[in-house]
């Protein structure tokens, strides 16, 4: 886990929101500036950590990666600090910002959070970047604006959105962390996810051999088939966690209907 917005604030604050002051450093601060702008070292970044994750990014890998030492860079970017509030915002401008609500606030939302569940999976970094220090760059804020515009057709009160918005976040955000930590688990541990299963598994019944007795709920969903997926073809983890998300999501969106049902019309 990483955190964003350690950086000088007011260097970070004017690169992310691209103020005149700020492109008048890149420019005319000494050092070499053919070939290298803000942008270009951005995206050599963002390419860094979709292939290495936060583990492989330096300014050093990224100078590299341009031809460039790493002294070069700190023209356009002061430190690694600043590099990750700029990431970090600029990838979230790949999300859509224009989801249709012909079909409704539900269509908008479903549309809103499939986007955004695969984004993270895109760029599974992203989910290394906790979230008690907010970038606030503007593409982080296009991204709340949509979701806000379209919580705003439910017609619940503000605070109600508000509340909802975040819950559908650390949901999504939740559920996408599943994945992205199962596809990184077999280069971590050294073993996949079946020989780890079967390795534990197996050990159950030995250890364990009143486990039904102890366990009744868990057991009866194991009969009971709980446990098997739609699609067997699938990693494990990842599929389950695709279910989880569809199917919380739409318990999610039930309950965002019935608080609507719920709230007097004169307070929507």
């Amino acid at each position: 886990m990483v955190f964003a917005g350690q950086g000088d604030p007011r260097r970070s604050m004017t690169l992310l929101w691209r103020t005149p002051d700020s492109v008048a450093t890149a420019r005319t601060a000494p050092g070499p500036r053919p070939g290298l702008s803000v942008d270009v070292i951005l995206d050599a970044a963002i390419a860094i950590a979709d292939e290495h994750g936060m583990a492989g990014l330096s300014m050093r890998a990224v100078g590299e990666r341009l031809g460039r030492t790493a002294m070069a860079l700190y023209t356009y970017v002061p430190n690694k600090a600043e590099l990750l509030d700029l990431m970090y915002d600029r990838i979230h401008a790949e999300l859509a910002t224009d989801h249709p609500t012909d079909g409704g606030w539900r269509a908008g939302l479903t549309a809103w959070a499939e986007d955004l569940w695969g984004f993270y999976l895109r760029h599974p970094w992203v989910l290394q970047v906790s979230q008690a220090r907010p970038v606030l760059g503007p593409h982080e804020y296009a991204m709340l604006e949509t979701v806000a515009g379209i919580m705003h057709g439910t017609g619940l009160p503000a605070n109600a959105r508000r509340r909802i918005i975040s819950a559908l976040f650390q949901f999504i955000r939740g559920t996408a962390q599943t994945v992205a930590e199962a596809r990184q688990a077999a280069s971590a541990t050294g073993l996949s996810d079946e020989e780890w299963w079967y390795a534990r598994s197996a050990l159950l019944t030995e250890v364990a051999p009143d486990f039904a007795e102890r366990f009744p709920m868990v057991s009866s969903m194991e009969t009971e088939g709980a446990f098997q997926l739609d699609d067997e073809t699938r990693p494990y983890l990842e599929q389950e966690a695709w279910e989880t998300f569809r199917s919380g999501l739409t318990v999610l969106l039930d309950g965002i209907e019935a608080a609507r049902r719920a709230t007097p019309t004169d307070q929507r």
